[in-house]
């Protein structure tokens, strides 16, 4: 695409971003495989004269200023969703099964129109300004390879940011401490004994224990955790299939576990096995436990948390702030940026119609291009550079 309004004024640049986000809608991409995404994102700092490096193999990393101020990275995810899109939009997906479903178009547009105010406006920033557009934020654990392949190197302080179907446009957030939770998978294997259907006597029928299993689990929440520390256990899949006359030998169970606290999430995975092993031993059958940690919570720092809260009150107005329960149960990897320097995260509302109402990760979800000028002119506060 043709960058050359990033070079304009202020409200060129956020048609260009907006222009862009919608080319990078069209072409998604899954984690680790965002290569056409990258090229996109380098050609464009290229033709802004932004020095970049390739980071964490799809990641890009670009750093402007030379300021004696804190340096501050702004972080952008640029991987998409194995989801066929349904929106409609004109800008559809061109990819069959993929689809940007929670986003990042949205997010990363917004880093180069950060890139292009800041550019513009280099000899003006205070300290120094890396961006950071990250590859496999979903599952692929992105922002891990990019600090162990030097993304923080240097780095005060990150910021990083959200859209959020489930909040009005116009209304943003940045806790203290935790906004996302920590979450983990589990898979339990329940081995039996199969057979006739005829003959239920003569097996060790899984699919029963498996049944039990799911039961008895439903007492982590309400009976081993605590009412103020939030958490869920989901069984999300049960691979029984058999036909009508045969009792299969095994079963497979599946599930999702999140937590505020990411030292519970773990203790969570332990109590899974606790009560579906000695479940499905009261069936005659026994049963394996899988726990697969994922990400840990995300908690922001108080006073980088107050920085971006006086930001959005000065690009939002006072009014921004909504009333919501936190954390939120989701999850994301820019946790382990904040598990090595002091930053924050922050969510900004992307509703404002049935369109953009739609939840991430699903078919229908639609970005808000409006958010483009708000999250950047958010950014850009936070790194002390005016977008005007």
């Amino acid at each position: 695409m043709n960058g050359k309004g990033f070079q304009s004024d202020w409200q060129q640049q956020i048609e260009t971003a907006i222009a862009m986000r919608r080319h990078l809608h069209r072409i998604p991409e899954l984690p680790w495989n965002e290569h056409h995404t990258a090229a996109c994102i380098r050609d464009m700092l290229t033709y802004l004269d932004i020095p970049w490096k390739a980071c964490a193999k799809t990641g890009t990393v670009a750093t402007l200023g030379d300021g004696s101020g804190p340096h501050i990275a702004l972080r952008a995810d640029i991987d998409a969703l194995p989801i066929q899109e349904e929106s409609g939009v004109e800008w559809q997906s061109e990819q069959v099964g993929c689809m940007h479903a929670c986003g990042h178009d949205g997010h990363t547009a917004t880093l180069m129109l950060v890139a292009a105010v800041l550019k513009k406006q280099e000899i003006t920033i205070p300290g120094r300004v890396t961006l950071l557009f990250q590859p496999a934020e979903e599952s692929g654990h992105g922002a891990k390879y990019m600090i162990e392949d030097g993304a923080l190197d240097g780095v005060d302080e990150i910021y990083g940011w959200h859209n959020w179907p489930a909040l009005k446009y116009g209304t943003g957030f940045c806790p203290d401490g935790p906004i996302f939770s920590a979450n983990a998978s589990f898979t339990i294997q329940i081995k039996g004994q199969g057979g006739h259907a005829s003959q239920p006597e003569a097996c060790r029928d899984p699919l029963l224990a498996g049944a039990a299993v799911v039961m008895a689990l439903q007492q982590i929440v309400s009976r081993r955790g605590t009412p103020q520390s939030p958490m869920v256990v989901s069984v999300t899949s049960f691979d029984g299939a058999s036909n009508p006359t045969v009792i299969r030998d095994h079963v497979t169970m599946e599930g999702s576990i999140r937590a505020a606290d990411t030292t519970v999430c773990h203790q969570i995975g332990k109590w899974i096995a606790d009560i579906a092993e000695p479940v499905a031993t009261a069936y005659g059958t026994t049963a394996t436990c899988t726990y697969h940690p994922r990400y840990g919570a995300t908690c922001n720092h108080p006073p980088a948390a107050a920085n971006v809260r006086h930001a959005i009150e000065t690009c939002m107005g006072e009014q921004a702030a909504p009333s919501i329960p936190l954390p939120l149960m989701a999850s994301e990897d820019f946790s382990y940026y904040l598990q090595k320097v002091p930053g924050a995260f922050f969510i900004l509302g992307n509703s404002d119609s049935d369109q953009t109402s739609h939840a991430c990760h699903t078919a229908n979800y639609r970005f808000n291009d409006q958010l483009i000028q708000e999250a950047a002119s958010i950014m850009l506060h936070l790194v002390g550079v005016s977008p005007r």
